[in-house]
């Protein structure tokens, strides 16, 4: 494999590992009965609209029909991508939801 076969190859995987980060987050809120849209927009105000959340959001399914995805789980994958912004968001999120809880 030639250095610019690899380089494709490294960016295709990154695409794909980056797209499973939005499906995670997507299920995620939808599983916690949040809008995927409306939070990251938040974290990411003055991007327009993303096409990869949009299609994140299309895979979704009925929170009834997911597995329960832990919130470490959500902020580790957040970390992992260095999407900071997003994890705040994520993170204030869920505090809300532990305070209405309580």
């Amino acid at each position: 494999m030639n250095h610019k076969d690899m380089e494709e190859k490294i960016i295709s995987n990154y695409q794909k590992d980056e797209n499973m980060m939005i499906l995670v987050f997507a299920q995620w809120c939808v599983n916690n009965d949040l809008d995927p849209a409306e939070l990251y927009k938040k974290a990411h105000p003055d991007q327009g609209t993303n096409p990869s959340l949009q299609q994140g959001i299309d895979l979704t399914v009925p929170k009834e029909e997911s597995e329960e995805i832990p919130d470490s789980t959500l902020l580790g994958v957040l970390s992992l991508f260095g999407n900071t912004d997003l994890a705040i968001v994520v993170s204030e999120a869920i505090k809300e939801k532990q305070n209405k809880k309580k």
